[in-house]
């Protein structure tokens, strides 16, 4: 072969190359709803700039103020109307106002999203040599997440009544009241729904990054040798998605203060069912992906295409897809703890004997996986039954839950036990009648249901025909339940009915209401539960494909 040829081979395969890797796009695509990781920060980038320059403004404004409070600033009525008196000043209202959105906009809309998403998205895969972030859809939706929360915040700025108003800490009680103040009303109504929108670009965009640290690193790149700007944006995305789910939590608060008449504190229990709410999806996701791939129906295969996320199955995915699920996981643990030891610190702050003792959190904790196992048991047995799940939900798998019922079991009959010790040993009189009226009083038939199915009926499971025995186990599993039922009739009813003062002592007797409300929660969960069975696998693939793998390694 000549040199000729050879030249004219190579131009030729040069050539081809060129139009396969190379394909014009539209403007639409290139920069706008792009998922290349530049674009994208540019996209932050100029959003961050508008915000830093109107929060600015507003700086300028109330400082003015500040600075020079006799000064007429009657030259802005043209633009803020009715915001400047017909003494040329400030109106208070609006100065509060412009003092909430400030902060609001240096906080999180410059310093956060403008800021941490324009140079995590544009430094995270140079200086890890990585070709793009993790997931390109997900960085996409995670800059129109942050416009549309954009949008919405800019808008309340324009309504009549002024926006949100309630201090750049959306401080109660002047954002739970919407007749506080006028900015309290529409304004924090929008000022609200924007931060679910930001909080969601927020938790996107910390997933994305925290992904793209852990596994899309170059070779040779360890933790130690990533440069100190990665590590930076590493702990910032981690510190994010630690605390941008309170904020949720904040802001489902002040949602149901403002429109359902409420005054107590949802933190905990919001945050633990945003997370549970993720874990529990992004567990689905190789599961729709199934469906998705084997559905015959064109609306079938659209819906369960948009819940999958554009799965793939490739191994990388499933390399990232094990990463979230560990990271959920850890952040989820602690959260477990801290949920059921608040909630429980709720029925320990009243001076109400019976309600005061310290043992309440840690046997909060163990009752909830003691009746959490005892539960999933219930439906779990049932389940294996109907949809013949024998070879995958195995006897052994019911041994292991009905030990971890054993061993949860023994602290909350240890706990109970030292709420006794405790009221006889405090030699307080009240508390000492308070768990003597328990168990001797009229109700005490509820507090020897309670000890009989939480601690004696779970002593059986140490016979290992019993724990082994999927009859018995069911029946067990559900008298658990019944016990957890009757520890909670217990702690509320008892303790309230017998109180300091003998004229306020009163039985307890439920009306329909009450009964319709019980049972109506039996149907909602069981409607659920079985409209997530019809449609949804009841087995994640994840873990049977984990079982399989294990099983393998076993066998050779």
């Amino acid at each position: 072969m000549s040199i000729t040829d050879i030249q004219v081979t190579e131009k030729t395969v040069h050539g081809d190359d060129h139009n396969d890797d190379h394909h014009e796009q539209s403007f639409i695509f290139k920069y706008i709803f792009s998922t290349d990781h530049k674009t994208i920060a540019k996209q932050f980038l100029i959003t961050g700039i508008f915000w830093a320059i109107l929060g600015g403004g507003l700086s300028v404004l109330f400082r003015l103020q500040l600075g020079f409070p006799d000064m007429d600033m009657g030259f802005l009525q043209p633009f803020l109307g009715d915001w400047i008196s017909n003494s040329g000043k400030l109106d208070p209202e609006f100065y509060l106002a412009m003092i909430t959105m400030h902060g609001t906009i240096m906080v999180f809309f410059v310093l956060t999203a403008g800021l941490s998403g324009t140079f995590s998205n544009y430094l995270i895969p140079l200086q890890l040599g990585a070709r793009d972030m993790a997931s390109g859809f997900m960085n996409l939706l995670s800059y129109w997440f942050f416009f549309l929360s954009s949008i919405i915040m800019f808008i309340s700025m324009f309504l009549s009544t002024g926006p949100a108003s309630g201090g750049w800490t959306i401080y109660p009680p002047l954002s739970a009241l919407p007749q506080a103040m006028s900015g309290s009303g529409m304004g924090m109504t929008l000022w609200l729904v924007s931060m679910v929108f930001f909080i969601a670009s927020t938790l996107l965009g910390g997933i994305n990054y925290i992904t793209t640290v852990i596994n899309l690193r170059t070779e040779g790149m360890t933790f130690r040798r990533m440069p100190l700007t990665i590590w930076a944006f590493f702990i910032t995305a981690i510190l994010g998605l630690l605390s941008f789910p309170v904020l949720v939590a904040c802001v489902l608060l002040l949602v149901f203060d403002r429109s359902f008449g409420t005054s107590f504190y949802l933190f905990a229990i919001s945050t633990y069912f945003l997370v549970s709410l993720i874990f529990w999806y992004i567990g689905l996701i190789p599961d729709f992906a199934t469906i998705r791939d084997r559905a015959k129906n064109k609306i079938s295969k659209a819906i369960y295409g948009a819940l999958s996320f554009g799965w793939d199955g490739a191994a990388k995915t499933w390399s990232r897809y094990e990463t979230v699920a560990l990271v959920l996981a850890g952040l989820a643990t602690p959260l477990v703890l801290s949920v059921h030891t608040i909630v429980s610190m709720d029925f320990a702050t009243s001076v109400i004997p019976g309600w005061h003792t310290t043992i309440f959190p840690p046997y909060f904790v163990a009752g909830a996986i003691f009746s959490g196992f005892a539960m999933v048991l219930t439906l779990m047995i049932v389940t294996r039954k109907v949809y013949k799940l024998e070879d995958y939900i195995t006897i052994q798998h019911l041994e292991m839950m009905n030990i971890v019922i054993i061993i949860t079991g023994s602290i909350v009959g240890v706990a109970y036990l030292t709420e006794l010790f405790i009221a006889w040993y405090s030699g307080v009189e009240a508390e000492q009648y308070a768990f003597l009226n328990r168990a001797t009083g009229p109700y005490w038939w509820a507090y020897a249901a309670m000890m009989t199915c939480n601690v004696v009926s779970p002593q059986l499971f140490w016979f290992k025909k019993i724990r082994t025995n999927i009859a018995a186990t069911f029946v067990l599993s559900i008298v658990v339940n019944i016990g957890m039922w009757f520890e909670r009739f217990v702690i509320i009813v008892t303790s309230l009915h017998r109180d300091f003062l003998p004229s306020s002592w009163a039985m307890f007797y439920p009306t329909f209401v009450d009964v319709g409300v019980y049972v109506f929660t039996f149907g909602l969960f069981f409607t659920f539960f079985f409209l997530f069975a019809k449609f949804f696998p009841v087995i994640n693939m994840a873990e049977v494909k984990s079982i399989i793998k294990s099983t393998g390694e076993k066998v050779k």
